[in-house]
């Protein structure tokens, strides 16, 4: 790259950095200013402008403000103080927002709940904040019934779209006590003595690697969230974001929000996402931006031609997890001007940011702005999966090209606060202590990146995800890259198993195909494009796979039926020796257990 193009590049990400920490400049971790103030100052401003609009109705910012209001009023009259939480299970609606902006201004914290859950791991999600009042929809019912009996705290269901001739002891309409309550916005005194400290909600963890851990989201974090995407989408009153993502999690539910509803713009509510239909909603809604998890830009890119995948206004597409073999096809594709990729975590310290759109990065920091930006990395030993240490006792920075987990500081500032989750077990394994010194510590982000010569950062893998085979580590995810390009593949899942006898772990690929699966060319496929440690040793054909509520490969369940032919099915394939892959057989099976097959 040329000395012109490098000052160009640079000053991009400069501007975008300057309007992002401009945005958040106002956020002072004492302040009494919270989340529900900022969208209350974007109510004054714009009363009359359309704020959210789902597949049922539209609300302006005045109807929003006056929803809101109407639930706070309700929660007080329930006699719900700071220190209870409020379950909020509800697929994508404006009632959503509106619910927990409403206890937000009168102190109460909404645990957002991940819809796709029921029996146990729903009751675990309640039982971390002690919930005993749940704010849901008529489709969430039967989830929450199946969660009732190991729930420590009898639940109080208050139901939107429950008629008032179906309550019950414990089944109360939402409609009917909203709808009653006041819409004049709460006394600011009822939320006297909260400050950005405070937790404004709870987020979940997407569970992919056991139980969901509730992550604290403070008014500070909340407020970061939004704000930021605000300014780095450069978003004004006249942009509408287009989000199908779930509310519950943070891209979809603060950093999607946020981008337009903290500039007077529109947030157009999808209950879920649909490719066949993706198109024509874009166009037919005027969305001016998409926020994205990327898997969706996966199935995008992997669906038939739409008659209207050009005609749209999209001039931004922005989310995370745009994979390196996805991000070109979808940019070219579907004609979009820019893709603003960011890294982050729902209860992290750790952000990036790819303001000049280079493919497969999931962020940039420039040499001269290294100190500024909250993140290092360190070297990390596959086999432990703890980070290396010198003999010292610290920790050992990488080399530029190497790959070390992602780290950051954990200190009073706005961007290096850490607030943990409900479970303080759960909050002190994320903290790193005696790293660069003695006493310091450090979040860790359970990410495994590489830093290129121009500050550019790369996903590898999640940790666990890497596993170590034939004295070698394999990245799940860069094998499950090679592996999307096989002739007839779709989609592809790849993880690590233990075999008996075998030091390390075998790699295994879940595949769903496109067609008919032939071993042996995809046998002469993975011997060609992938190194011996990384070709996989078991193959599993599905027909489809678990995803997360936000499109995360559920591998815990994988791993678990591993190449057992008893949980994973019959359609189970063993690659050993020098014979290709050939179909797992109960005596190649037995082989394997034994420890006398060939690998």
């Amino acid at each position: 790259m040329g000395l012109i193009a490098n000052v160009r590049r640079d000053l991009k990400f400069v501007s975008g950095l300057r309007r992002l920490l401009n945005r958040m400049a106002p956020i002072a971790m004492d302040s009494a200013d919270l989340l529900c103030d900022d969208i209350e100052a974007v109510v004054d401003q714009f009363p009359d402008l359309v704020a959210l609009e789902d597949e049922r109705r539209r609300l302006t910012y005045r109807d929003l403000d006056a929803l809101a209001n109407r639930y706070g009023h309700w929660a007080r009259s329930r006699g719900l103080r700071r220190s209870d939480v409020v379950a909020l299970m509800m697929n994508n609606r404006v009632d959503y927002i509106a619910a927990w902006l409403g206890l937000s201004k009168v102190g109460v914290p909404c645990a957002l709940i991940n819809t796709n859950l029921i029996g146990a791991p729903l009751a675990h999600c309640l039982n971390l904040v002690a919930a005993s009042q749940v704010i849901c929809d008529t489709e969430s019912l039967e989830a929450l019934e199946s969660a009732r009996p190991m729930a420590d705290k009898s639940l109080s269901l208050w139901v939107l779209g429950l008629q008032l001739a179906e309550e019950s002891g414990d089944r109360r309409s939402l409609e009917a006590g909203v709808r009653g309550a006041s819409s004049v916005r709460p006394a600011r005194s009822l939320r006297e003595g909260l400050t950005n400290r405070d937790v404004a909600m709870y987020m979940y963890t997407s569970g992919t690697t056991g139980l969901p851990k509730a992550a604290k989201i403070i008014h500070a974090r909340a407020r970061t969230y939004m704000r930021a995407f605000a300014g780095a989408t450069r978003s004004t009153h006249k942009d509408r974001v287009y989000n199908c993502l779930p509310l519950y999690h943070a891209t979809g539910g603060l950093a999607g929000v946020g981008s337009t509803l903290l500039n007077g713009g529109a947030v157009i509510i999808r209950r879920r996402f649909s490719a066949g239909g993706f198109w024509a909603d874009v166009v037919a809604s005027g969305a001016t931006t998409f926020v994205y998890i990327g898997e969706l830009c996966r199935y995008l890119v992997n669906s038939p031609e739409h008659p209207e995948e050009r005609a749209h206004k999209l001039r931004l597409a922005f989310g995370n997890g745009l994979r390196p073999e996805v991000w070109s096809d979808f940019k070219g594709r579907f004609r979009i001007p820019d893709i603003l990729e960011f890294y982050g975590s729902t209860e992290g310290n750790v952000s990036l940011f790819n303001f000049d759109g280079k493919p497969g990065a999931i962020g940039r920091v420039p040499w001269f702005l290294k100190k500024q930006i909250n993140i290092r990395l360190i070297a990390f030993d596959v086999e432990t999966e703890e980070p290396a240490r010198s003999i010292n006792g610290l920790c050992l920075p990488v080399a530029v090209g190497e790959i070390g987990e992602a780290i950051g500081r954990i200190g009073d500032e706005l961007r290096q606060s850490y607030s943990g989750y409900a479970d303080a077990a759960a909050s002190k394994k994320k903290v790193l202590e005696d790293v660069f010194e003695r006493g310091d510590r450090w979040f860790r982000t359970g990410d495994l990146m590489r830093q290129d010569s121009e500050g550019y950062y790369y996903f590898i893998d999640r940790i666990g995800d890497t596993f170590r085979w034939k004295g070698e580590n394999v990245s799940t995810n860069e094998v499950q890259e090679r592996l999307s390009a096989a002739p007839g593949v779709a989609e592809a899942i790849v993880y690590g198993v233990p075999v008996p006898g075998q030091d390390g772990k075998a790699g295994m690929a879940a595949l769903i195909m496109d067609g008919a699966f032939s071993a042996r060319a995809f046998g002469e496929w993975v011997t060609a494009e992938l190194p011996a440690y990384a070709q996989p040793v078991f193959v599993r054909l599905l027909k489809a796979a678990d995803t997360t509520g936000t499109f995360k490969y559920r591998k815990i369940d994988l791993v678990t039926e591993g190449f057992d032919p008893a949980l994973a099915g019959p359609n189970l394939y063993f690659r050993g020796g020098r014979n290709g892959y050939q179909k797992l057989s109960p005596t190649v099976y037995a082989n394997i257990l034994a420890g006398t097959a060939r690998f």
